[in-house]
């Protein structure tokens, strides 16, 4: 039942997209996109823990498990997913290339969920490489000159981002001893690899882009507000997390790797910063969402350089839980951007109050999900410096969250009579509901914490003066902001003026990483059944 569950997760989508070469069935695929993801979902609860599903074809193995804290990540992102699926079904109806569309949106699916499962080399990399390489679909939907932009820019970061964990598998799986290509031996290998220093390398330039460490960020803020709503939503929520599923997978925590915990988490830290400072610069909400997606992952990273460098293995789960409120926390906000410009009057206050609840809950007000989620992480940053970014994080959270709220109010139809379709406000109400109540449920049924700690009155204020001090800052930010200087989205892109010199520089390692290339097998193998892929979703969509 468990391996139904696991091999179900990737191949529904997979296969609703197979089925889109009939042109009946792609033109109704829309009202079908919130089944796809479910069984992933019920993987998530079920299947934790159980036995590996191992699949060999023709000499290819390919092996699928879940551990405890991608079940987490998946059962959020499955969510996600089928709730985005929902709300695109009436967000997207009148579209003429809605069908081209679901083809994109399957296929995405089925990489953003398998990267979960995923236990050898070549399943992770086609999953990674299929969620990276066929969200461009999402991203240039539009069909406009700054979509296409965008959709470029994306498109170049993921290859790249490809190409270096292409190499950095190569590295490891020559570095493994036989030929086992289960990531378990790869990682056990890691940390007395000759080329361990490249490798990690490698790993963090791959995984960071995805998660959207700075200097690796401009896709995030350039692509989602581009993208269709809801593929904003999985874009900011779901996709970004397989950079921190592939961290969390691929770094060797628990074992002796000197100083490269304590630059991941210099990296998350200044990330999470940067975010912040940037976001507030920013007018449109989407790309304010954007960069508040930057931050948080910051953070996350940050929790996991922390895990390496303190040799915990059990902060991962920590990091892992933390992400999972991001998933549903910043899905249900883009899913509001939506509602909020269909309605007008009395119920645009009445949309914009769960949302605010949500904001709140982002800086880490107590008893709320994201409350929850800042308190489970609290001892990861202890110490008086850890300690007071923590906290001032908490408070440029907050800051950015306000101002993403006020811009949203912004958005609001003129007319007092007009209300958004019921089919994009139910989605957005589930997916706010489970953001401010789940964490709680893993809180309390994983036994990450209990209840009595969550309602201490030392931690009740803890988490409540960074919200008030954000609130100060945010109200003098609305009235004195207009002075701040104006940053174009994207921001460090302007050193895209050097990119020709760049990339002929790159040139020649790139042809010296083709022969490392050539004494991997699988990779080639790997490569070519990921262009099939896309040339069948091309063909598809057509």
């Amino acid at each position: 039942m468990t391996g139904m569950l696991l091999l179900a997760t990737p191949l529904l989508p997979m296969a609703m997209a197979m089925a889109c070469v009939s042109a009946t069935l792609r033109t109704r695929m829309m009202e079908w996109l919130v089944l796809a993801p479910l069984p992933g979902l019920a993987a998530a609860l079920l299947a934790v823990g159980g036995p590996p599903l191992v699949l060999d074809a023709d000499g290819a193995r390919f092996t699928l498990e879940l551990s405890p804290p991608a079940a987490m990540l998946l059962g959020a992102t499955a969510l996600l997913w089928s709730l985005a699926g929902a709300y695109a079904a009436t967000y997207l109806r009148d579209d003429p290339a809605k069908g081209r569309f679901a083809v994109s949106w399957l296929l995405t699916l089925a990489g953003s969920l398998g990267v979960f499962l995923a236990d050898d080399l070549a399943t992770f990399y086609l999953a990674f490489a299929l969620v990276s390489l066929a969200a461009y679909g999402l991203v240039v939907q539009d069909g406009t000159k700054r979509a296409h932009r965008a959709g470029v820019i994306y498109l170049v970061l993921a290859v790249l981002g490809e190409i270096c964990l292409l190499l950095a598998f190569a590295l490891l799986h020559a570095a493994t001893s036989g030929d086992s290509l289960a990531i378990r031996d790869a990682v056990a290998a890691l940390p007395t690899a000759p080329a361990r220093p490249w490798i990690v390398t490698l790993l963090i330039l791959g995984f960071g882009l995805k998660a959207g460490l700075v200097p690796l960020h401009v896709w995030l803020p350039l692509a989602h507000p581009a993208a269709p709503m809801p593929a904003s939503a999985v874009l900011s929520g779901a996709i970004v997390k397989a950079g921190i599923i592939g961290l969390i997978r691929f770094l060797p925590f628990g074992e002796n790797l000197p100083g490269w915990g304590e630059v991941l988490a210099a990296m998350g830290l200044f990330t999470a910063f940067y975010g912040v400072a940037i976001g507030i610069t920013q007018a449109n909400p989407k790309t304010v969402l954007a960069y508040s997606s930057v931050s948080q992952m910051g953070v996350t990273v940050a929790l996991l350089g922390l895990a390496l460098a303190g040799g915990q293995v059990g902060w991962v789960r920590l990091a892992a839980f933390y992400a999972v409120h991001h998933v549903l926390a910043k899905g249900a906000m883009f899913l509001a951007v939506g509602v909020v410009a269909g309605c007008g009057g009395t119920r645009l206050r009445w949309v914009l109050l769960p949302v605010g609840l949500l904001v709140l809950a982002f800086g880490g007000l107590p008893l709320t999900g994201g409350g929850v989620a800042k308190l489970a992480v609290k001892d990861v940053f202890a110490g008086p410096w850890l300690g007071a970014l923590s906290s001032l994080s908490a408070v440029g959270t907050t800051v950015l969250m306000v101002h993403f709220l006020l811009r949203l109010q912004l958005l609001g139809s003129g007319q007092p009579q007009e209300r958004p379709a019921p089919g994009l406000v139910w989605p957005f109400l589930t997916l706010a509901a489970a953001a401010l109540l789940g964490p709680w449920a893993l809180y309390l049924g994983t036994g990450i914490g209990s209840l009595e700690k969550a309602l201490g009155g030392a931690e009740l204020w803890a988490g409540v003066w960074p919200v008030l001090l954000g609130l100060v800052l945010a109200l003098g930010l609305h009235r004195w902001g207009w002075r701040l200087p104006a940053v174009p989205e994207g921001d460090v892109l302007v050193l895209t003026r050097r990119a020709p010199a760049l990339l002929s520089a790159c040139g020649d390692r790139l042809e010296r990483g083709e022969v490392v290339l050539r004494q991997w097998p699988v990779a080639a193998s790997a490569l070519l059944g990921l262009a099939v892929l896309l040339v069948l979703a091309m063909w598809q969509a057509a």
